[in-house]
């Protein structure tokens, strides 16, 4: 079992920046593929970010490509989401997600967080 939490969402204007931070229970944690998920209401949860578990690989959503950048510390047992130029459009609840093979085979990961808000204003 992996337990996720989230943390590092608030309120922020137009243009600003948030660092979401993710962290991970277990020794295992080097060896799961991480992701940010996020879904904002009465619309499906999309997928915002991935990196592989070694760190070397990462893909984003065409939305959020150039202004966000998802990396991890292993050593720490943590995943992050470094939002930049935030838009209102990028308001939603954000979800860190992992797998040992999904996100990056297709697909979402088994194990999710409990989210944290960002809000982004006008």
């Amino acid at each position: 079992q992996v337990q996720l939490v989230e943390s590092g969402g608030g309120l922020v204007q137009a243009g600003g920046s948030l660092r979401l931070s993710c962290a991970a229970s277990g020794r295992t944690f080097r060896n799961y593929h991480m992701g940010w998920f996020r879904q904002a209401p009465g619309k499906e949860r999309e997928f915002v970010a991935a990196i592989s578990r070694d760190g070397g690989s990462t893909y984003y959503a065409d939305s959020v490509k150039g202004r966000f950048t998802i990396s991890r510390d292993n050593a720490k047992n943590t995943v992050f989401l470094q939002m930049n130029s935030l838009k209102p459009e990028d308001t939603a609840t954000y979800y860190c997600n992992g797998d040992l093979r999904n996100l990056m085979s297709g697909g979402p990961g088994k194990y999710w967080g409990q989210g944290t808000q960002v809000t982004v204003s006008s």
